[in-house]
């Protein structure tokens, strides 16, 4: 099992002054840091002998990360590897090195979903026995729209603003539609992704390893990826609004005292 943790958490801090700098792993889940959380779903399945979590790869960050999240994630078995400086891929490949050879398949579930069931990882196992390449996948429900790369600040006239300026007023991002894309066997893909070892191992032995997901790059072989129901509740916790609702998924509630993220 393999869990990136090595993203600098920037979309977290967006609009958020005091958010800035810190990173959505280390947020409070009733006690637990996020990455605690995810990590246990896994430490306890028979079926998962190996879990490597991939930190920072920046001297500073990962011994930041050690130091923070080394004693507990050492008491549940688990490795720490040095990720990737800038891509998740980097992070992935970097762990897949410390895979055991004798492994038959590698899991790889995103640190920051820390609300997959299990009944869905009992799901993508089990498919996992019959074929080399499964990942999970909702379907989409909502329509899709490609918009334009750049976005522009509209802001109302007031004739206020002669006198007071730009302080302090608040602005709407607009992009303009380019095209509605149909949602017909679209689907969302999540994690934890399944993949025979040999097959994970020829995927990232690739020159171009630029992909959003890991199935991209089996796809990228010629290999068949086969999708398993996933789970509306395997949310990725992206902004503080996903922290929220993965507590309430959970039945989790904030917990009193010192934020996690500030103990050591």
């Amino acid at each position: 099992m393999i869990i990136p943790a090595a993203g600098a958490s920037r979309r977290y801090g967006e609009g958020a002054p005091e958010l800035q700098g810190r990173s959505k792993l280390d947020e409070d889940m009733a006690g637990r840091p996020l990455l605690q959380r995810t990590v246990e779903i896994f430490v306890k399945r028979d079926d998962v002998a190996h879990i490597i979590v991939a930190a920072p790869a920046e001297d500073d960050a990962f011994n930041e990360f050690r130091e923070r999240h080394g004693d507990k994630l050492g008491l549940l078995g688990v490795a720490i590897c040095r990720g990737g400086a800038e891509h998740r891929w980097e992070s992935v490949k970097n762990a897949l090195e410390l895979v055991p050879h004798d492994g038959a398949h590698v899991a790889i579930h995103d640190a920051a979903r820390p609300c997959a069931p299990i009944e869905m990882v009992d799901r993508i196992f089990e498919a996992a026995a019959k074929y080399p390449a499964v990942v999970p996948a909702i379907d989409v429900a909502d329509t899709l729209k490609r918009v334009s790369a750049e976005a522009k600040q509209d802001r109302d006239i007031d004739p206020l603003d002669a006198i007071l300026g730009e302080a302090g007023r608040e602005g709407v991002t607009l992009r303009t539609v380019e095209e509605t894309i149909p949602r017909e066997r679209l689907v969302a893909v999540q994690t934890p992704q399944v993949f025979e070892l040999e097959l994970l191992q020829r995927a990232y032995a690739q020159k171009d390893l630029s992909s959003t997901d890991d199935a991209g790059l089996v796809e990228r072989l010629g290999e068949q990826v086969v999708v398993v129901e996933g789970d509306p509740r395997n949310l990725k916790v992206t902004r503080p609004a996903d922290l929220k609702m993965a507590m309430s998924i959970l039945g989790l509630r904030e917990s009193s005292g010192r934020a996690t993220h500030k103990k050591f």
